[in-house]
Order: structure tokens, then sequence, then C-alpha cells
């Protein structure tokens, strides 16, 4: 019996937050399913299979647990090592397959059923399954509803009493969207519960001071928790006033979240407690797991597994805690001693270490937060699920994230696109150059180069900074102001230097300066309100930059008020450098009704002009995205990918390949038909080995063609002559081979023979298969001193119109494509459709490992694709963000 394909298991999330292990059923899940089927009610088994069927025969479970992964295909929901569900499809006809559900009644309305779907379509796609049947009984309501709820196209027929449903399982557009909707409701409701917990147990609470037990609970009573603390502690009979118990399972109430400070060893009793009791989720905020090294890697991948086949979600291990400000709520379930205020702003971070003296920074700062996370080694919970609860969350306004690794930046890209046409997100990223992974995160490796990933935040909308305070510097006028409709700013100020280092600075990022108004070093309050509500009712401006510097013995309260007023009622974005004052001033600020000491309209400062000029241009970038119209997507016409997955699966499969498990590069035979079929020409390459060969070669082309060398290092060499062009007869060819021998040996650097290409910009087009990132395409024009600049634009897949214009306009050498010096602008549109077929070709192929289009004519009318390469190997695992819901793999690769 073939053995089904390991991607296929995987942790889940459920409907309502839990998780639960899905995977093939086996050989010996025999008692699993009898004691599964124990359990299930007689309607649910009525619905299943039409008839009373109490128990299972022994034929019965052989050919339910007996599958060959193949034509007949089961998989199995586990949760706490018991089977609460099982799908199944066996294929009837060819491309056909029958498919159906059994779920356990106490686990019904959990969203399984849809989950099974998921998986047993994608299963059948892999498989050639083309089309899913299913019979259901008419007062089967739930099950009806559940397939036509899965976004596919649904026909259904009724004869002798049941409904067939019939449905092709390609994904749609819709059955796509209905799936991320779904993955999107699970994820937010498994973060909800850690930021609205109604109890909460400190399993390792510690009387003596000084200790991590005792800092838990004294920060959790300190903070005003609105719901019940428990804490645990077995050689204790209270601890600050309230009673201990022994275990979790002792406590007479339910438990939402556990916090975890006891030894790493210690921990999986713990969990196993926390699962007995029905918590729904453990901050684990002990260390010694994989910030140790390869032991502490293995009890973090046990504890993050045990958790999961437990239906527990899992922050930490080695974190700082949690955080939620909300009045009603007022949770701080954490190391830090800070409390910041209220305020309208999520903060994502990584490193346990850094996130005190972050919340130490937004207190100063008078930012203030609705909820944090410090997600330590993120053997669990990460910014994905962070971002699906805040999209849904009215208290966020602003999403903060430092981020020391991506464990699945294509996922990431997906959410935070979507999130970021209602909220902002200021993301900070370490190892930015160096992509190295801090200990105890466990990632992918990564092949991207860091332009893309710089790419990928972009595209998404995601304004990435530099440094922490350049995010608090966005994310508090974000917070505070409004967004700028445009460019175009005005500068008023008392200081004619900083007003001249401001407009510097603007010019400098992008912004136009419109107006500068340089009021004197003795400027009134009055001054400053009506130059600054000039500059507000222009509607030649966009954005206001206020510059106040008092003279001696004088406090500027007046100005303050002036600045406050005009911020809290402009519609347009209003920043300042106050007396040097960094943040939301105590004088600057609005009251706010929602709690928060510094509200809507509240005037950020910024110590110096520059550090206010590059926040206002951040923030301008983002507005200018958000107003950019959709693009229609990048789908060009005249694609046969059925023939190109066909054609690179046949190479994969041949024997030596497969037993090889190795790359391979295609042949130029290949490379044409797997471009061809994406509608791209490659123009044909005649090898030759003498001059004879080249001669015959020039005849059957016809002639009007080039000698040259295919030798690598000569293609960057521009002071090499390596092509000779304009070949018309016998006697040209000679010429030319005599001159190609006398640089390079045609038996060292291959000779070929190509027709003549009409002149043009010469450009290049890559992808590659990143294991992070899934598909990757760059752009760029061709040449040597252009490769070293490193001048590429890049992009992730798929594509819309709109991004693909981008590509080819934002590279440095851009210009030489549209009439640089006087030259003849070459055909863009043909660029961009080529583009848009090369990233097509690579987003449907996930075998294709690379491919370069090294060089490319762009002319006047069409671009010539000349010189090809492609690698393909077999895909071991899915792209990460693949199309069933499935939660990271546990078992990942510590990059060096």
């Amino acid at each position: 019996m073939e053995a089904p394909p390991a991607h296929w298991e995987g942790d889940v999330l459920l409907r309502d937050g839990r998780t639960a292990h899905i995977r093939p059923i086996r050989a010996e899940d025999d008692e699993l399913l009898v004691t599964f089927y124990a359990r299930v009610s007689d309607e649910s088994k009525y619905y299943r299979f039409f008839s009373p069927m109490p128990v299972l025969s022994e034929r019965d479970v052989r050919r339910f647990t007996h599958v060959d992964h193949r034509d007949r295909v089961a998989f199995v929901l586990v949760l706490q090592e018991q089977m609460i569900a099982v799908g199944r499809y066996d294929v009837v006809a060819e491309g056909e397959a029958e498919v159906a559900f059994l779920v356990e009644d106490g686990h019904q309305g959990r969203g399984i059923a849809q989950l099974l779907l998921e998986h047993l379509a994608q299963a059948g796609r892999e498989r050639g399954v083309e089309r899913f049947i299913a019979e259901v009984l008419p007062d089967n309501s739930r099950m009806i509803q559940t397939f036509r709820d899965a976004g596919y196209r649904v026909v259904s027929g009724y004869h002798d009493g049941v409904i067939t449903l019939e449905f092709p399982i390609d994904p749609t557009d819709t059955a796509i969207g209905v799936m991320h909707d779904r993955e999107h409701v699970a994820e937010a409701a498994s973060i909800h519960r850690f930021f609205h917990p109604r109890s909460v147990a400190i399993i390792g609470a510690s009387r003596r001071q000084d200790t991590i037990g005792q800092v838990l609970v004294r920060n959790l009573v300190t903070a005003d928790f609105g719901g019940r603390v428990y804490v645990v502690n077995p050689s204790a009979p209270a601890v600050s006033g309230m009673p201990a118990y022994k275990n979790v399972n002792e406590i007479p109430d339910d438990v939402d979240v556990a916090i975890v400070a006891v030894p790493a060893e210690a921990v999986t009793e713990v969990v196993l407690d926390c699962a007995n009791k029905g918590v729904h989720g453990l901050i684990v905020i002990s260390s010694g797991f994989a910030e140790t090294g390869e032991e502490g890697r293995k009890r973090q991948r046990h504890l993050a597994g045990l958790c999961r086949s437990y239906g527990l979600r899992l922050i930490g291990p080695n974190c700082l805690g949690v955080l939620n400000t909300d009045p009603a709520v007022q949770v701080n379930a954490s190391l830090s001693s800070v409390m910041p205020a209220r305020g309208r702003a999520g903060f994502f971070c990584q490193s346990g270490a850094l996130g005190s003296a972050i919340l130490e920074k937004v207190k100063n700062r008078g930012l203030g937060i609705s909820t944090f996370v410090s997600a330590g080694n993120r053997a669990d919970v990460s910014g994905n699920d962070l971002l699906q609860y805040w999209e849904e969350d009215d208290a966020t306004e602003v999403v903060m994230m430092y981020l020391e690794s991506i464990g699945n930046p294509r996922k990431f890209s997906r959410i935070a696109r979507r999130v970021s046409q209602r909220k902002p997100i200021v993301a900070v990223r370490s190892g930015r150059t160096t992509q190295g992974v801090p200990m105890g995160h466990a990632v992918r490796r990564i092949s991207a180069p860091p332009a893309a990933v710089d790419a990928m935040f972009r595209q998404a909308g995601v304004i990435q900074v530099d440094t922490l305070d350049d995010m608090f510097d966005v994310a508090q006028l974000l917070a505070h102001q409004p967004l700028p409709r445009g460019r175009r700013v005005a500068i008023v100020g008392n200081s004619d230097a900083l007003g001249l280092l401001a407009a510097d600075a603007a010019s400098a990022v992008g912004l136009v300066v419109n107006r500068s108004v340089a009021l004197g070093a003795d400027a009134t309050a009055e001054d400053f309100e009506d130059a600054l509500d000039d500059a507000i009712d222009d509607p030649d401006i966009d954005s206001v930059i206020a510059v106040y510097i008092p003279p001696l013995d004088i406090s500027g309260e007046e100005v303050a008020n002036v600045l406050a007023a005009v911020g809290e009622q402009s519609d347009k974005p209003l920043v300042s450098s106050f007396l040097g004052a960094e943040g939301v001033p105590e004088l600057l600020r609005v009251p706010d009704v929602a709690g928060s000491s510094a509200g809507r309209g509240s005037v950020p400062s910024y110590p110096a002009v520059e550090a206010a000029v590059r926040a206002l241009a951040r923030v301008v970038e983002y507005a200018v995205w958000l107003k950019a119209p959709d693009g229609a997507p990048a789908e060009p016409a005249g694609i046969d990918t059925r023939h190109a997955r066909r054609m690179v699966e046949r190479v994969l499969a041949d024997p030596e390949v497969a037993a090889s498990g190795r790359e391979v590069e295609l042949d130029q035979r290949q490379v044409s038909a797997l471009l061809s079929a994406y509608g791209i020409e490659l123009w044909p390459t005649v090898p030759v080995r003498d001059l004879d060969s080249a001669r015959a070669a020039g005849q059957e082309l016809g002639w009007d063609v080039v000698l040259k060398s295919t030798l690598a290092s000569l293609r960057e060499r521009p002071d090499q002559i390596h092509v000779w062009r304009n070949i018309e007869d016998d006697h040209d060819m000679a010429e030319a081979w005599e001159a190609l021998e006398r640089v390079v040996d045609p038996g060292t650097g291959q000779f070929v023979v190509q027709r003549n290409a009409p002149t043009g910009v010469p450009i290049a087009i890559r992808t590659f298969e990143d294991p992070l990132f899934g598909p990757v395409v760059s752009f760029g024009i061709s040449g040597p001193v252009i490769e070293l600049l490193g001048d590429w634009s890049y992009r992730i897949p798929p594509l819309d119109d709109h991004e693909v214009a981008a590509m080819v306009r934002e590279v440095k050498s851009s210009p030489l494509l549209f009439g640089y010096r006087g030259a003849e602008p070459v055909d863009v549109a043909a660029i961009e459709e080529l583009i848009a077929r090369v990233a097509e070709l690579q987003n449907d192929l996930p075998q294709v490992s690379s491919l370069e289009l090294s060089l490319v004519l762009a002319g006047v009318s069409g671009a010539r694709v000349l010189t090809a390469a492609a690698r393909v190997a077999a895909v071991k695992d899915p792209r990460p963000d693949s199309l069933v819901r499935r939660m990271p793999d546990l078992v990942t690769t510590i990059p060096d």
C-alpha cells in the first residue's frame, strides 16, 4: 500500500479557536474508530449510512481503516488521543469521487466537516480527482449547508429520496475566499480569549519576593484585573492572601488562561493538567527551551505538539506575556510592572528581553496601547494570529510589530494586505540585512534576498521602518492624526534655521513643500493660530509641520493650546517639533472619551524636525498605497497550465531523477516547451561545433544571424567580444568564427547560432521558488554594472497589473526604457505582459525551482526572449500558504 504524503498530516484550528490534529487514517486505527463510532448518536449514524447501523462489523472496520491513499482516501481528526471525526472519498469513475463525513455529535458545529472537505479536496486534486459527489438525506440540513458553504459550484439532484450534490473541486476564487474567511474567524477566536479571560490561573505562583511567580501575581492583581485570579503552588497554603491550589484541577471554577512559570522540565505535566481542566490557552513564561540549544528545541517541539494535540493554544515559551488595557478587563499577564495607558495601538513583540523596554518607551511617549503580546520563542501563536485578531478589534486602530523572524511570509503578506486596507501596520524587522534568526526561533531556510522581503512588505502595504524609535514616531502620528491626502506640505515655525532643515528633509523624502511660513522668534500664539489655519484651509496643502522653539523665559503653553485646538479640529495631519519634546506631550493632548489620555486630534511632537518629516513621509506613502485603485489580476490569455505541469512531471518522473531527488536543469527544447505553454516564445539557438556546422545553421535559419559564445564569464564582460552580428552568408560566418576563436576556444565556451533580433534594451526576468516565500519574481535591466548594484525589483505572485507596472518603473535604470537621452521608448507593454506571464508560470508550478530569462531585448515593438534557463525539482512540502488550513509545522530547520 502506498504511503500518504507527509504534508497530509498536520495541526489545524477549529472555528472556536481550539486546535486538533488531522491525518490520513491508518490500518491500526481500528480501536480508535470503534470507540469513536460508539460515541456517535444513532441519528448521526443514520444520516451517514441511510439505515440503522448501531455498530461496525469487523469487515466494515477493515474497509474503513485500510485505504490506498490514492483512489480511497480518508482523513481523521484527533483530539486528546481520541478520534472525533472522519472524512473520506472513494473514486467511482475517472476524475470523480464520492465524499462523506461523520463527526462526533459533541464536536459538531465547530467547522470540522468544512475542514475535512478542504483537506480531502486538496488530496483529490493531487491524485487527479476533478469532481466530488455526495449523497445526503433531505433532512440532513447541516451537511447540505456544509457543501453549499464550501464556495464550490454545487449542482444538486433528487432521486429515490436522496439528494445528490455534485461539484468540481478546482479551487475557485470563491472557495479560496471562504477558506480564508474561516481561517480568519478561527485564528481571531483563538486569540480573543487571551485578551478577554474571565479567569486566570498562575501556575508557579510564589510567596518569595523577587521571583517570577511573585511578580506575575503582583502585576495581575495591581492591574485591577476584571476577572478571577487563582494561584497554583503545591507547597504553600496561600499566596498574596489568596488560597493556593496544588494543581489546576483543584480549582473549583473554570479557567480560561494559565500563566506558567515553572521549570522547563515540569511544563509537560502542567499542560496535561490544563488540558484536563479545559483551559483555553497557556502563556509560558518559563525559559529553558529552544533558546538553549538542540535539547531545548526538542523540548519546545514536544511542548507545542502536546498543547495542540489537547486543543490548547500557546504563547511563548520564554515570553514576557500579555496585556490588555481595556478598563473592563485590565489584564497584565506579564512580567512587566509597567501598565501603559489606554491607547489605540496593538503591539506584537517577539523579543521578551525587549518587551519591558518597549512598554516603558510607550508609557514615556504618552502613546498608549490597546493590547500587547510578547511571543518569546513563538512556538505556536505568531504575528499572523495577532493580525487576524486586531483586524476585528475595534479598540485597535494601529498595529505595531517588532519581528525577529517571519515563520510564514506568504501568509503574512496575504493577511497584512487585507488588514492594511483597514488599519495601518508599522513594522520593524531585525536581521534585515543579515537575515539572521534569534535563538529559539525555528523557521525554514530563506533564499530570497533582503530586497525581496522589503518588496513583500511594500506590496502588502506594511509601513516598514528601521528602528523602534522610527516605529513609535510613525505610530503616534497614525494613532492621533488623520491620514494625509497627498505629498504637499506646509511648514510653519518661528525658527528660520529649523524651517530650512524641515524643507530640506521633506524634499529628500519625496514630499513637496508648497508653503513655508517663517513667523520670527517673537511670534505669538495668535500668529501661530492664523498661520496654521491658513495652511490647513489651503486646498494645495495636505499636511502641516509646526516648529516651535520658544524665546527665553517663555513656557510656550499658549502656543501649545493653539496646536492642540488646531490638531483636534483639522482634517489634515499636523505634526510638530515642540520644545524638542518626544511623543505626545501633555500640553498637546486631546482627552479621549474612550479613556485614553491622548485621544484623536492630539498633536505628536518630535525632538528633531527631520524625525517629524520622516514619520510624515512614511504615513504619506501608506496613504498613497491605500488610495491606489485595486489592480486587475495579471492573468494573460493563452496559457496552458495543464500541458506545462504534465511536461514538468514527466521530467521529474524519470526513474533516475526520482531516485536521486535532485534538481534538474531543463534542456533548451524543454525550456522552450515550458515557456510556450505560457505564451512566451524562446528564440531558437543552434549549437555548433565547427565552422561547417555554423554555416549550416545559418542557412537553416535563413541567415541574418548572430554567432555567440554561451560562456557565462564572457556575458558579464563588456570589454570582451563574444557576439558577432549581421551574418548574411558563408563568408561573414567565416570572419565571425575566426574573430570569436581569438577570444574563446569553441570547446570550452560553446558557440551557438541564432537569428538576429532587432535592437533594443537588454532586460532580464528571474523567478525562483523560496522555501518560505513560495514564488518570487524579479525584474532588471541586463548588464554587469546594474547586476553589481543590485538594481532589481521584486514581487510575490500572484500579481495584479498595477504591481507589474510598478516593477518595471521602480528600478533605478528604468529611464533606459522610456527614451533616455533622446532614445526611442521601448514597448513597455510587451515587457509588462512578459513579466505577467512569467509570474503566472512560477505561481502555478512550484516544481520550477528557478527560471531565468537572462537576455530579453525590449525594442520599440515587442520584447524578444533570446536566452532562458530553467531548473525543476520535486515538491517535498506544499507552499507555506497552501489551499488548506493548516498550522505551521513544528519540525522546522534552524538556519545556521
